[in-house]
């Protein structure tokens, strides 16, 4: 029995530091997106609020992805953007994004793909694909 936790223990233990990748977003602050870009990444952008519960849905959705497949992380930046701050912000106004729970995907000048208030995996997933 002590033998199995041990090993239990040890498996946790190696893919922690994985599943704490999965779970960051960079907090947007002005300049965060166009300097990811400028640098070549490609960018998951996530227009959230903390009392949203489309918005933690989709959250547990992207960490499960994520955390099942180390490419997202290797390939895009994972930027939240606050929409009880940024709504009339340029970051949302020049995206002409609707509401909160939308989530796209940038690469350079364009939009890559864009979802509004869907919460399934298949969906998400989609969207997430188009930044590999």
């Amino acid at each position: 029995m002590k033998r199995r936790s041990i090993i239990l223990l040890g498996i946790a233990a190696a893919l922690a530091p994985m599943r704490a990748l999965a779970n960051l977003f960079v907090e947007y602050t002005p300049g965060v997106i166009e300097n990811a870009l400028a640098d070549g990444r490609t960018v998951f952008v996530d227009y959230s609020a903390t009392w949203c519960s489309t918005c933690r849905r989709q959250e547990r959705v992207i960490n499960v992805i994520r955390a099942e497949n180390p490419a997202y992380d290797a390939a895009m930046t994972f930027v939240k953007v606050d929409w009880d701050t940024y709504k009339s912000h340029e970051v949302t106004v020049s995206r002409s994004i609707p509401r909160r729970s939308t989530l796209i995907v940038l690469r350079g000048k364009q939009e890559l793909g864009r979802i509004i208030a869907g919460t399934s995996e298949a969906q998400i997933k989609d969207l997430m694909n188009k930044g590999l």
